[in-house]
């Protein structure tokens, strides 16, 4: 029997991983810079955490959960977000310590699981980087997760990104906007989708973040969660557009940012970008000053951000189309060992693995053909260069050097392979 893989997920292939690491890799770089420290947490978790965090009502637990009983007859869930178990971590591993003021900041790469419909860049499985700031209220700290945000989209190549901010207050200012929200859609409810008329009474906040068109039409002149701010959700509001500017990071308001959690206060933030079709989201996040506590810990104010990794390589790939540039598929990287004979074939096994340690991919072909299947294949696999030792080489002590973009071939001392070949920079 031939199997196949689930519906709604994706295999990341040889071809493609490589992309996959340098985004991972300018991400944890870029933490770094930030001093934000990497953090990795189960794959699953208690269900009461993402039901308590998250929302009952939200439509990720409602609908879009991956939950299972285990051997012991306990409730588990696959991650659907990265939120709620790093603040289970952050109470649990006493990450803050005995100082109640200290910003504790943390990054995390890991695959995110949701029962939704398939749609770009979106799978069942797909992956999210995250990062988290927990301990200050400081408008500033809100700014420095969106500009960590940025320089990640900027160092991919990705620089048509338009940062869409807004407020959705707190417990004190939002049941007003809410009571208010409600009542302008209130004699239209009939008419808008299923999931909306159910927001209507557990989360009215998501009728603003339908994509329904009708929907869109009668919540058009809802009144702003912005004009009904409190005094301290205004100046925090205030705060962070301040600080965005200072950092010269544009944004355009946009009301309709509630985000699709129900533990957001305050700031709530997307990134969008073209090439991504409808749905082009590449990342958001926002305020949740009182998770920690409704997760069993002493009040503390906080704020994050996630990113979905396939949709901002679709967003790379585009932004790289519209540039001219090449993917990066088509560099050619590498060294590929060319061995013709026996007293050939000694020397080719170290003088690989030399290449290898001084940092140069490096391959040999060990199915041991002609020369001309060799370079022929060299040329396939997009080497960048061809090291060839044949009969006359080896009694000499010396190797060809082929550039294979070139066609230029120059002979020198074995010893002076490694010296000569400039280590490659990552091509993108």
């Amino acid at each position: 029997m031939r199997y196949r893989r689930p519906r709604g997920v994706n295999d990341i292939t040889p071809a493609e991983v490589g992309r996959w690491q340098r985004a991972e890799e300018a991400y944890r770089s870029l933490c770094r810079a930030y001093r934000y420290e990497e953090i990795r947490t189960p794959s699953f978790e208690q269900t009461e955490l993402f039901i308590r965090a998250v929302g009952e009502e939200t439509d990720i637990v409602s609908k879009e959960m991956y939950t299972f009983e285990d051997r012991g007859g306990r409730s588990l869930t696959l991650r659907p977000e990265g939120t709620a178990p790093v603040v289970r971590a952050f109470l649990e591993d006493k990450l803050q310590g005995q100082d109640r003021e200290r910003l504790v900041k943390l990054f995390y790469i890991a695959p995110i699981f949701r029962y939704d419909r398939p749609q770009a860049g979106r799978y069942r499985q797909h992956h999210q980087c995250g990062a988290e700031a927990l301990g200050s209220s400081n408008p500033a700290v809100d700014a420095e997760i969106v500009s960590l945000a940025m320089s990640f989209y900027r160092t991919l190549g990705i620089t048509q990104v338009t940062l869409l901010l807004n407020s959705v207050g707190c417990p004190v200012c939002r049941p007003q906007h809410l009571a208010r929200l409600k009542a302008q859609v209130a004699e239209r409810l009939g008419e808008m989708c299923e999931d909306c008329r159910r927001r209507y009474a557990d989360n009215p906040l998501r009728l603003l973040d339908c994509k329904s068109p009708v929907c869109r039409e009668i919540t058009a002149g809802a009144p702003s969660a912005v004009e009904m701010l409190c005094e301290e959700c205004g100046e925090h509001f205030t705060g962070v557009q301040a600080a965005l500017q200072a950092l010269e990071i544009p944004y355009t308001l946009e009301p309709r940012i509630v985000r699709g959690l129900d533990y957001y206060t305050k700031t709530a933030f997307e990134f969008v970008a073209p090439g991504l079709g409808a749905q082009d989201s590449i990342g958001g996040g926002g305020r949740y000053d009182g998770l920690v506590e409704q997760c069993g810990g002493p009040p503390t104010p906080a704020v994050g951000i996630g990113i979905g990794l396939e949709r901002v390589l679709i967003a790379q790939e585009a932004a790289q189309k519209a540039t001219g540039l090449e993917a990066c598929a088509t560099q050619r990287q590498g060294v590929l060992v060319v061995a013709l004979g026996e007293e050939a074939w000694r020397p080719v096994l170290g003088l690989c693995q030399a290449l290898r340690q001084a940092g140069h991919p490096a391959e040999v072909d060990y199915r041991r053909r002609s020369l001309r299947a060799q370079l022929s294949f060299a040329d396939k696999e997009r080497f960048r260069w061809a090291v060839i030792i044949g009969e006359e080489e080896a009694a000499a002590d010396t190797v060809t050097l082929r550039d294979m973009a070139s066609g230029e071939q120059e002979t020198l001392p074995r010893g002076g392979l490694v010296s000569r070949l400039k280590r490659e920079n990552e091509p993108c």
